[in-house]
């Protein structure tokens, strides 16, 4: 089966995923880590791609993103690919890809799915029992979100701003979002949908997608088409 072109449209929420070739570490310590973290903030900055929330696990990288080109994603997760894998394969002393083949992205309507995903993607070290806590975990968005510290590296969207009128309202609610938690069906509903390059929302911003591109927006039905049986009138 053909590969689906992605869709790549300007000033949408995307959820991006990017995994290690073979499931393998993208990063091998802290250095690399930083070495990441600090590449994709220039990548985005250089490519105005706004990044709402990450998290950086062994083996692949979780973003919630909101390009400024329709281009801009693709251009920041290819300057992102040059940069660190050309500085990990030099500190490491090995060659080759790191990534498994391009990264994976679905277009989200934010009024349904900014925060579901971002507590997805800041519940990633808590669920693979890396830390207790998301705030505890160094590599992502989380503690940003709590206020624990400002991470140059996130813009907070609308979406996130409308938890509160202050700093203390929003982290506190946000705070409940995490501690509520969420179910296995839900985590993998929002999952498939990235690495599948299938959008989310309402039928309404499909419709809107639909307006601004020809690719298909849902996947077709499987099997062969049901033949219909002829009704003698």
């Amino acid at each position: 089966m053909a590969r689906l072109p992605r869709l790549a449209l300007a000033g949408h929420l995307y959820h991006v995923i990017h995994r290690g070739h073979n499931l393998q570490p993208i990063a091998q310590d802290d250095e690399d880590r930083r070495g990441l973290i600090a590449s994709l903030q220039d990548c985005a900055a250089t490519h105005q791609v706004a990044i709402h929330a990450y998290v950086l696990m062994p083996n692949h990288l979780h973003l919630l993103a909101t390009p400024k080109a329709d281009d801009g994603l693709s251009r920041m997760m290819q300057a992102l690919g040059r940069r660190y894998v050309a500085a990990f394969n030099l500190r490491h002393g090995r060659v080759g890809t790191l990534w498994e083949g391009r990264f994976r992205a679905a277009p989200l309507e934010p009024e349904l799915y900014l925060l579901p995903v971002m507590r997805a993607i800041e519940l990633n070290p808590v669920r693979d029992g890396l830390v207790a806590e998301a705030a505890d975990f160094l590599w992502s968005s989380a503690a940003h979100h709590l206020g624990r510290r400002r991470d140059p590296l996130i813009t907070d969207p609308p979406g996130f701003w409308a938890l509160g009128n202050t700093p203390f309202e929003r982290e506190l609610t946000w705070r409940r979002w995490l501690d509520e938690g969420e179910s296995e069906s839900e985590r993998k509903r929002l999952v498939d949908a990235a690495l599948k390059g299938w959008p989310l929302g309402s039928a309404r911003f499909l419709q809107g997608l639909g307006e601004l591109s020809e690719r298909p927006l849902t996947p077709r039905p499987r099997g062969r088409p049901r033949k219909i049986e002829s009704v003698p009138i």
